[in-house]
């Protein structure tokens, strides 16, 4: 028979009963239940009214078929001769060899941090003993900062690349094809990592190479040209083309940029705070009163207002899950949130943040204006805590009405929590827009601006302050042969809108020498 397609609305539980869909597919299309077989190709949630439904669309075909395998990584013999040296082992800097080996090239990776195991140990010793490790952390390592942050897969960036290609290689390295069929795909940080090492493994079978504690130290250039790079002040490699793929919080990657007069951009950013909540709480919110149960996966939310002219709105919400300490440097504390591929933890966070514009500040047209914010509100936030990993905290009413909280709510945040009135921590620019979106939020989630909830500060590392520009053929303009990707440049925010532009810049590469 033809293939077909067909879509129709649920209930939580029809969703998982084969029979009922069986049955009902045979009444959409009038076929016989016995002629065919069928598969879910796209489902979502719809909770806007209490009768919550699952959105659902099928592929159906014969009975004695068989469903075509999703296309597969599939790496062609490498010349040794077209080298391209990566920079950074994050989504960007993996897809971008993964690519690379399908076209015939030789990727080269460089990766500051260590492998996924060695990495366990130092995100250990910074969540227990509060050790920062500057080469080797939540952002810095193999995988970036998505293999133990989450793994959400979401992305709005259609127009910008092949999404659906990235979705099917995550499948294709030991990822559930279920990321293909929801709606807002999520893989889990106890299940990426040995995705992350598949693929590795695979680069390195096919003829790529990765190099792990192998910072970049020096870009080489000669007459407005790439000429290689420079690792750990030592070992000099030669490259005609160069992919920095480095995340948004390699700063040093900036300043060797400004100390080769390369042109450098502040960008506009977010920060905020990272707001836990029970996940129950969350659940009843959304599910009208309705708990996650074997037919609804734990809830989640998406919130945005705007506050005096400016953006206010939620980052990265994490059902069932964890706040992380994320600092990259001493005298620093971030967070960030993650979830394990159940989701089920009894918290769930989310980042609330308010946008940042370089001309927020007295000279706009200095590349780092941006970053000295970030970095200016990381260090108070340091000191607030005690000049440890703790995080200042505050519940959320308490906030709201500038009191200092007397207790604090138990809270998924391993190093601990310091009372303090987070309006004195925080700018005013940011808080003051805080407290307003608060009470905006309390009245579009009823229950939402509860004081059970608590603020952990700051989330600051929403996406990156600076940019790296680069013209159409996606080459710096003072250097030719170097190609800023993914979000470290501006250019991305999230796994796959970083796989995506890997891909991009090396299709780029291989047809700028064509040309």
């Amino acid at each position: 028979m033809t293939p077909q397609t067909v879509q129709f609305q649920m209930t939580p539980e029809q969703a998982k009963d084969d029979a009922f869909l069986k049955s009902r597919i045979a009444k959409e299309l009038r076929l016989e239940e016995d002629s065919f077989q069928f598969r879910w190709k796209k489902r979502s949630i719809d909770a806007r009214k209490k009768a919550i439904k699952i959105n659902g669309s099928f592929e159906v075909i014969g009975a004695e078929e068989s469903y075509p395998d999703p296309p597969s990584f599939s790496p062609v013999k490498v010349d040794p001769k077209k080298k391209i040296a990566i920079v950074g082992a994050g989504p960007a800097g993996l897809f971008a060899a993964l690519q690379a080996l399908e076209l015939g090239w030789k990727p080269v990776i460089f990766e500051r941090g260590k492998d996924v195991r060695a990495r366990r140990r130092d995100l250990a010793a910074l969540n227990k003993e509060g050790i920062v490790n500057p080469e080797s952390n939540y952002c810095f390592g193999e995988g970036g900062a998505g293999t133990y942050s989450d793994g959400k897969l979401y992305t709005r960036s259609k127009k910008r690349g092949d999404v659906r290609k990235a979705l099917e290689w995550f499948v294709d390295f030991g990822a559930k094809r279920d990321i293909l069929v929801d709606a807002h795909p999520h893989i889990g940080t106890n299940v990426l990592p040995r995705i992350i090492v598949a693929m590795r493994e695979k680069i390195q079978e096919c003829g790529g190479e990765v190099h792990f504690e192998s910072k970049v130290t020096q870009f080489l250039s000669e007459s407005g040209r790439i000429t290689g790079v420079e690792i750990n002040h030592k070992e000099k490699y030669s490259f005609d083309h160069v992919i920095v793929a480095t995340g948004h919080s390699a700063r040093d990657i900036f300043k060797l940029f400004q100390e080769n007069k390369w042109e450098l951009k502040a960008k506009p950013f977010a920060l905020g705070v990272r707001i836990e909540h029970t996940q129950e709480l969350i659940n009843k919110i959304q599910y009208h009163g309705r708990q996650s149960d074997d037919f609804l996966p734990p809830a989640s939310y998406s919130l945005v207002t705007q506050v005096e002219g400016r953006g206010v709105y939620s980052f990265c919400m994490c059902p069932g899950g964890i706040i992380a300490p994320c600092a990259t440097e001493p005298g620093e504390v971030v967070t960030n949130g993650w979830s394990p591929s159940k989701r089920n933890n009894p918290t769930s966070n989310s980042g609330i943040v308010v946008e940042i514009h370089p001309e927020d500040f007295d000279d706009p047209t200095n590349p780092f204006v941006c970053l000295d914010f970030q970095r200016s509100v990381e260090q108070a936030c340091w000191e607030a805590g005690g000049k440890t990993q703790k995080v200042p905290a505050q519940r959320m009413v308490d906030f709201v009405k500038g009191k200092k909280s007397e207790t604090l709510p138990n809270s998924s945040y391993q190093p601990g929590l310091v009372s303090v009135d987070l309006n004195k921590v925080l700018p005013d620019l940011v808080a003051r827009r805080l407290r307003k979106a608060f009470e905006d939020f309390g009245q579009k989630l009823n229950g939402y601006l509860t004081n059970e909830a608590v603020l952990h500060a700051p989330e600051s590392r929403t996406s990156s302050p600076v940019q790296i520009p680069r013209g159409e053929d996606l080459q710096h303009p003072d250097v030719a042969g170097l190609y800023p990707c993914a979000e470290g440049a501006g250019y991305a925010g999230g796994i796959i809108s970083a796989a995506i532009d890997g891909m991009k810049c090396v299709k780029t590469i291989v047809q700028n020498v064509k040309n």
